[in-house]
């Protein structure tokens, strides 16, 4: 071999050398804070994101720790229901309401299916036994794993790369059950990345993007307090959840001639107190009733939003319509809108209009 061509061959052996040192150095170079270690606090904060709800359902099973998978036949007060998605839940309360001094009541057609907070399900033959498992789950509004006030924006993208920081996959991550389980299985040998930037929703629908993981491990611990996470068994609570102030100022002022359908104070029935008493609401605030030919006249206002919305009424003739009312529920039907106000479980006040 000649000096020039062992030079030649040489100086290629030393280009190929620095390309492959060159193509390994840029693997190698994977930003740290999108990499995703098993046993980190921002791990955990994300499995708890992504872990099956069970208060979504409590109105079936009347547990905060699984619910019932879908679809399900259940039988409430006589009438059989086919519950094939989350809005069928709305068939039953419906049938709840429909009557208010009765006592409520649901059986399933056994056997159903549990799904338990890490996605794992149970096969559920008879009560006693929906009733153990029920019995495991922390109780109404007591603190609980689950973070319910933030969602993920899938698809989610991962790689994994071995200790060598070979890419072994690419993998696209669809859903709640996939993260979780995808988390809860990263082998301690292996280097994840996260694909970075994803979207987190909040709970009033507000979108942030997140560019790493410290971001979003600062996004989750803001906001993982920040609602209402509805662990009760109060199925009534959360009808106002798109409620506005201006859409009951609508309604009471564009109906006319309500009447009392419903008078609770202090745990005691005053239904009939005001029979034949007719309730007129206008926009500058004032309200007036009419019964025979007697007229009594107050003042209404409104505030708040959501499930927090204030009403106001004052008419000092008629005392015991007066309150710091909290509007409970706007129900509209064909020829009949109602106007639920409660305070607590003792005082309630529900209007009634022919008016659709």
């Amino acid at each position: 071999m000649s000096i020039k061509t062992y030079l030649i061959a040489l100086l290629s052996i030393a280009v190929l050398f620095v390309s492959c040192r060159k193509e390994e150095m840029e693997l190698i170079e994977s930003p740290p804070e999108d990499t995703l270690e098993p046993a980190s606090n921002i791990a955990d904060l994300m499995k708890r994101t992504a872990s099956n709800d069970g208060s979504i359902d409590n109105i079936l099973d009347y547990a905060n720790c699984f619910t019932v998978q879908l679809p399900v036949t259940v039988v409430a007060n006589g009438i059989q229901v086919e519950i094939n998605d989350e809005a069928d839940l709305n068939q039953v309360e419906s049938i709840f309401d429909s009557l208010d001094d009765d006592t409520d009541y649901l059986q399933f057609n056994y056997p159903i299916t549990i799904v338990l907070p890490d996605f794992s399900e149970v096969i559920i033959n008879n009560y006693s036994e929906l009733n153990q498992n029920a019995a495991n789950c922390n109780g109404e509004n007591e603190v609980d794993d689950d973070i319910e006030c933030l969602d993920f924006q899938y698809p989610i993208g991962m790689s994994i790369f071995n200790t060598n920081n070979e890419l072994i996959e690419t993998i696209s991550i669809q859903n709640d059950n996939a993260l979780y389980n995808f988390i809860e299985n990263i082998d301690s040998n292996d280097i994840v990345v996260v694909s970075f930037p994803i979207t987190v929703i909040v709970f009033d629908g507000t979108q942030i993007t997140i560019n790493n993981l410290n971001e979003l491990e600062t996004t989750i611990n803001n906001f993982s307090d920040s609602c209402d996470e509805d662990d009760d068994y109060d199925y009534n609570d959360d009808d106002c959840n798109n409620c506005t102030p201006n859409q009951l100022e609508d309604i009471l002022i564009n109906c006319t001639n309500w009447f009392v359908d419903k008078l609770e104070r202090n745990g005691t029935d005053y239904d009939d107190v005001y029979n034949g008493y007719t309730f007129n609401f206008f926009s500058d605030g004032s309200v007036t009733s009419v019964y025979n030919t007697n007229n009594y006249s107050g003042t209404w206002s409104t505030n708040g939003t959501g499930n927090d919305i204030t009403v106001v009424i004052d008419i000092p003739t008629l005392p015991l319509c007066n309150n710091n009312w909290r509007l409970h529920e706007i129900e509209s039907v064909t020829g009949e809108t109602k106007v639920d106000l409660r305070v607590g479980d003792d005082d309630r006040l529900r209007y009634e209009s022919s008016c659709n």
